[in-house]
């Protein structure tokens, strides 16, 4: 075996303690890691502390011989293939083997060259295995979440919280910059839910007055205001029974604010005008771009109502974060546009991949679907050129933080280096302070005092 296998590791089970030493002191030399044992109850306890990538059994053995333990193997470890190795190599013992669930068989004296070739595709072969089943669970959590598309570490990470979060009825803030798909993620968690079939009601805060956001949310009884010409249910009871995300949370008005908390703390409802509280069964969703606790540090958020919304915080990554997730909603929404404009867009010229991955998308998906409808629309190609991009993302240049050059008039102090790194770091988050913090290891407070002081 010329090259070697990183991280493989082999169980050689055989009662002929030299034979463990001679083949374990090979493989060593092939840079294969490997563990000797002596008896079949001795391999089947190894498996159950280590993790091996292929068992190596000689046949004829005091106790359980090298079959049975084959046998026991292809029922209980199916994912680690097992050669057998005996002195007796006739077809009979070889078909034996083979219906025992060997993945192959070998004969003594033992060829060392042979069985390293024998390993290695076993060996490989459990590797290719694993990373199929390993992508089957993960396209198994894409698909329980249909509308989101994304396969980066982060989204799969997101996955798995949704996946928990979805089965409880606890409270959920989502957090995340602005287009980064908040609402999107709240009807999946909806969606994957027990109230999926219930209704899913979103409202957003920041769109209406304090007066028309109390009506909207809580309903109001005939005459209780100069336009209340007949009684309206509010958004509670409409989702009575699902889910209602409130979206622009962050945008909630103070006395709003305090009105919202009775009801949830309460559980119901009391319309405009009403003199009856109305009891509702709703999940409520938060959603925000802000950063909550620096606006309940400021006094702009009450304390109080932000840990009952805060029962189970998530935060939606930025699109910069996700690597080549960018590229597949793209093409996403190539097919999209082209099917809805009857356009023969099919893909993307050379270099527009490499121009959508390096570019750092401050407004995430939504900016990211606006231009790839720019350039559907824009194209006189079947594939979208880089002269279909706009101006920003064609000639992007990534940003750094510059700290000077050789040039000694150049350089500057350790406290503007300081400074230029925060508020790169601030502008990196979407000005999400405790996030920027969490990157820095350092407080709000301290944060907003160095930039205090530096202005």
């Amino acid at each position: 075996m010329n090259d070697t296998l990183p991280n493989a590791n082999v169980l050689i089970v055989d009662d002929e303690r030299n034979m463990c030493e001679l083949i374990q002191t090979d493989l060593r030399l092939r840079g294969i890691n490997s563990r000797g044992c002596l008896s079949a109850s001795e391999a089947i306890d190894a498996l159950r502390h280590e993790n091996f990538d292929v068992v190596l059994t000689d046949v004829k053995m005091p106790g359980t011989t090298g079959l049975q333990l084959c046998q026991q193997l292809t029922e209980t470890r199916p994912d680690v293939p097992v050669i057998v190795m005996t002195a007796f190599g006739t077809m009979e013992t070889a078909i034996t083997a083979m219906r025992a669930g060997a993945y192959d068989f070998i004969t003594k004296p033992i060829e060392m060259d042979l069985l390293a070739i024998t390993l290695r595709r076993a060996i490989e072969h459990r590797q290719l295995s694993e990373q199929v089943r390993l992508l089957q669970a993960s396209s198994e959590k894409v698909s329980a979440f249909g509308p989101m598309i994304g396969k980066s570490p982060a989204m799969v990470q997101l996955y798995e919280q949704l996946e928990r979060v979805a089965q409880s009825d606890a409270a959920v803030l989502i957090t995340g910059e602005s287009g980064t798909g908040k609402e999107l993620v709240a009807r999946s968690i909806h969606q994957n839910s027990r109230r999926a079939e219930g209704p899913f009601v979103a409202v957003n805060c920041g769109a209406l007055s304090e007066t028309l956001l109390e009506s909207e949310l809580f309903g109001h009884v005939k005459g209780a205001f100069t336009d209340a010409r007949s009684q309206r249910r509010g958004l509670f009871l409409e989702a009575d029974g699902g889910t209602l995300l409130l979206d622009e949370m962050g945008e909630m008005p103070m006395t709003m604010q305090v009105k919202l908390l009775r009801a949830l703390e309460e559980r119901s409802v009391r319309p405009v005008g009403g003199d009856k509280d109305i009891s509702f069964d709703v999940r409520v969703l938060t959603a925000t771009n802000r950063d909550l606790e620096t606006s309940v540090a400021e006094g702009r958020f009450r304390d109080d109502l932000f840990y009952r919304i805060n029962v189970i915080g998530i935060q939606l990554p930025p699109l910069r974060s996700r690597g080549t997730d960018a590229l597949r909603l793209a093409e996403h929404f190539l097919k999209q546009f082209a099917r809805s404009e009857s356009k023969s867009v099919d893909g993307f010229a050379e270099g527009v991949p490499e121009k959508l991955l390096a570019y750092s998308w401050p407004g995430n998906i939504r900016e990211l679907r606006n231009v790839i409808e720019r350039a559907v629309a824009l194209t006189r190609y079947d594939k979208v050129t880089i002269e279909d991009l706009p101006e920003k993302i064609s000639h992007f240049a990534g940003g750094t933080v510059f700290i000077g050059g050789l040039d000694p008039s150049e350089l500057v102090t350790m406290e503007e280096i300081e400074r230029r790194y925060i508020t790169h770091v601030l502008e990196a988050v979407g000005g999400n302070q405790t996030q920027a913090a969490r990157i820095l290891g350092l407080d709000r407070k301290t944060i907003y005092r160095k930039l205090k002081q530096e202005s």
